[in-house]
């Protein structure tokens, strides 16, 4: 069992020095609330950097270079420009709906991030249904862009928000059965056994050619489900100003536009944890340094992100209609054979062994 015993002791032991025992859980359930908020937004930040960075090089252009080290500090002088900024909405805009939305994307990015194994002993939430703990609750976030593109009553924003729903429950599928291809190969859902059975080797090589065909779709349903080019069908700029977002400014708009690279982040996180052992090292030395776990963890996991960003600028925006197309006609299909086909290989295996 995987765990943050070490860390969490020798913090209980520190906060039990100065504080009663009663108040000592509620305290370090703070610290590790915070500890996640400022996770969150770091990650957030460089990967907003990191997106222009990569943009361009692919185009052939600079990039941020003027705030800070070749730009490094760009993203933080543009959010303490969002945090300066005037919110504005609309009259007739549902005022609850209208700020209440943004903050679902934010609380389901936040309970996500909490069950990731970033190390042997660095894991915040480890639950024996972890995949589909993480499934269930990356649902949540297209609840918040709903209730956005809706309650803003923007013609625009709406459509954003019907887009939205049709695609996530269109990829969502893709996501779990490309997942479940590989949970028949481990025999568990929870996150810290499935890194276990990968230390004989990444189950993207142990699961043989199903494995490259469910890591194949969940890379390209995950970069739908996370609404970015070239399934961005729901933002849009060209047809829908900004899509679901249209009406937001300020904070309100930056939580969303956080969001997004938070859910690149999971997205890819889950990937790096599934399909190429998580916090292992490629060469057997991880649980001798034991911080040397997140070097491997983040440096998978941001590779991943890093492919994510390649499509953006390499293929053009699909349609609606050939974004509903590859799913239903080509994606689903080739899943549900690969389901199959990872039994069958499980089965002549254990067949040959037993």
């Amino acid at each position: 069992m995987y765990s943050s015993l070490i860390i969490t002791n020798n913090i209980h032991s520190w906060v039990l020095s100065w504080m009663p025992a009663a108040a000592t859980g509620i305290i370090e359930m703070i610290m590790i609330a915070l500890a996640y908020l400022t996770l969150f937004a770091v990650l957030g930040l460089f990967l907003v950097l990191m997106e222009r960075k990569v943009a361009a090089w692919f185009q052939l252009r600079i990039g941020p270079n003027r705030v800070g080290f070749f730009g490094m500090f760009q993203t933080i002088a543009d959010a303490l420009k969002l945090l300066s900024k005037e919110l504005t909405g609309t009259d007739k805009a549902d005022k609850f709906l209208y700020n209440l939305a943004p903050y679902f994307l934010i609380i389901s990015s936040l309970m996500a991030l909490a069950v990731f194994p970033f190390s042997k002993n660095l894991q915040a939430f480890d639950i024996n249904i972890g995949i589909f703990f993480l499934i269930a609750i990356s649902s949540i976030g297209v609840i918040g862009i709903l209730l956005g593109g809706w309650s803003s009553n923007n013609k625009f924003a709406l459509i954003g928000a019907m887009r939205s729903g049709v695609q996530t429950i269109s990829y969502e599928l893709s996501v779990g059965l490309s997942l479940l291809t590989m949970i028949l190969l481990t025999g568990s859902l929870q996150l810290s056994e499935i890194i276990e059975v990968q230390k004989s080797g990444w189950l993207i090589v142990q699961g043989h050619i199903p494995a490259v065909i469910a890591f194949m779709i969940y890379m390209i349903a995950g970069t739908a489900e996370t609404n970015r080019a070239p399934f961005d069908m729901v933002e849009a700029e060209s047809e829908l100003g900004a899509g679901f977002h249209t009406e937001y400014s300020g904070m309100k708009f930056a939580y969303f536009f956080l969001a997004e690279f938070i859910n690149m982040f999971i997205i890819a996180a889950i990937g790096t944890t599934v399909f190429f052992g998580g916090w292992l090292s490629p060469f057997g030395i991880t649980e001798s340094i034991p911080w040397l776990g997140v070097f491997w963890f983040m440096i998978k996991t941001f590779a991943l992100v890093f492919l994510m960003m390649w499509f953006r600028w390499t293929f053009p925006r699909l349609r609606v209609d050939q974004l509903l197309t590859l799913e239903w006609k080509y994606l689903l299909p080739i899943n549900l054979f690969n389901i199959v086909l990872m039994a069958i290989i499980i089965w002549l295996n254990f067949t040959i062994q037993f």
